[in-house]
């Protein structure tokens, strides 16, 4: 019965992994609940299996009985498809096995003394837990938008590793010698192995947020050059009237000694309507905010573009107006470009964004040609340099808690976004 003790307890122990590597796509209490009921499941069907067929049944099964469930439901679960989903399962995985295997040479070295191994069992299930938690599982979640390479790579390796301890080496860690020493020296290699890849993706990271920095200062100077030469019109404007008061002083007085004070009115209203064209229009109380929005307003009106927003934020916003600033910033210009592809009279886009009681922003345009959606629900490119934007803004919601849809109707194409 110990056997079937711990194999019960390493499965509990595998879809809590599972849970703390699963970036999912639903609500946390529903994730929980699928996860735990899963392994309710399988824990059922494992202790039948032993029940009626013994240990080595179980040991030769317990791929297809508890491995291939953890990955549909992966499949159901994750924002992530592909090599990454493997990933994320074969490092569930690959955790367990050395806590599992640790745990074993532990009770071999002790001379098999039980409560040895369960003491083990017991500070490396803590200690593997606490790391994930505190620092593994931000790292990867961070990671996972980030790094669209190499992933195959990575799970071959992990795989290899997979298929060595459970088909290739006989024995368990703990009862035979070669298994013992043989199990346990791989998983320690496969700890080098996951180092170099946690290096990797934190280096990764670092590029990134160097990257979003550079990206986010060329937004703060091009925001500030955009109000420099505002001002400079504003200011040019502002020389021409007053040069031009004294002759229209002038004229509204030989009207109004003719007694045409109507026409000196109407005069007076046209100088007042020229005046009021030249004044600045400001989006909201927040300068990078509003000078992204001026920005990026005025482009698309150059462009013949025109422009309908309706624009309502609080004076404090609880993320970072700089990062903020970016994902208006990249959604805007990705709709301007959008719109240079179509005639000028159909050129036209919708902005709505508000700040109670969440942070809300909706963006649309029409677009000519057919938008291609990958699995994640996210629009792809194939013009070289591009699609860099929606990974931003996609990187924005995985830190800030944030979701965003795309999609497309009736030849127009959406972002909704919600904090």
């Amino acid at each position: 019965m110990i056997d079937l003790f711990i194999i019960e307890y390493i499965t509990v122990l595998g879809m809590t992994m599972v849970l703390l590597f699963l970036d999912s796509r639903y609500a946390r209490w529903k994730t929980i609940l699928a996860v735990y009921g899963t392994t309710v499941v399988v824990m059922a069907v494992v202790a039948s299996i032993y029940t009626v067929a013994g240990l080595e049944t179980v040991i030769r099964t317990y791929s297809l009985v508890v491995h291939i469930p953890s990955l549909l439901l992966f499949m159901a679960f994750s924002r992530f498809r592909g090599w990454r989903l493997v990933f994320q399962l074969l490092s569930s995985i690959m955790f367990c096995m050395l806590i599992q295997h640790g745990a074993g040479l532990a009770y071999y070295l002790s001379g098999k003394n039980i409560w040895v191994q369960v003491l083990t069992y017991v500070i490396l299930t803590g200690g593997i837990i606490t790391f994930l938690i505190l620092f593994l599982r931000p790292l990867f979640i961070q990671t996972l938008p980030e790094l669209q390479h190499g992933w195959w790579l990575m799970c071959l390796v992990m795989l290899a590793y997979y298929i060595i301890v459970i088909y290739l080496i006989p024995g368990y860690v703990g009862v035979t010698f070669n298994s013992t020493i043989l199990k346990p020296a791989i998983s320690l290699l496969m700890v080098g192995f996951y180092s170099i890849l946690m290096f990797w993706f934190s280096s990764t990271l670092k590029e990134s947020e160097a990257r979003h920095s550079v990206q986010l200062f060329a937004l703060q100077l091009s925001s500030l050059q955009s109000r420099m030469e505002a001002v400079k019109v504003a200011e040019d404007t502002i020389r021409t009237e007053r040069h031009d008061l004294r002759h229209r002083l002038q004229v509204v007085k030989e009207l109004v000694s003719r007694g045409d004070k109507d026409i000196a009115l109407d005069f007076l209203d046209v100088a007042q309507k020229r005046l009021d064209d030249q004044k600045e229009i400001h989006w909201c109380r927040s300068p990078v905010l509003d000078a992204v929005f001026s920005s990026y307003f005025g482009q698309a009106q150059q462009q013949d573009i025109q422009v309908e927003a309706k624009i309502f934020l609080p004076d404090t916003l609880p993320v970072d107006e700089g990062e903020l600033a970016i994902v208006l910033a990249n959604a805007l210009e990705n709709a301007i470009h959008a719109n240079l592809e179509l005639p000028h009279q159909q050129r036209k886009i919708y902005c709505k964004m508000i700040g109670t009681p969440s942070i809300m922003l909706e963006i649309s345009n029409p677009f000519d040609g057919k938008v291609t959606f990958d699995a994640q629900g996210l629009p792809v490119t194939r013009k070289e340099g591009h699609g860099l934007g929606v990974q931003s803004i996609l990187t924005f919601c995985q830190k800030n808690g944030a979701v965003c849809q795309f999609e497309t109707s009736n030849d127009w194409f959406q972002l909704k976004l919600v904090l």
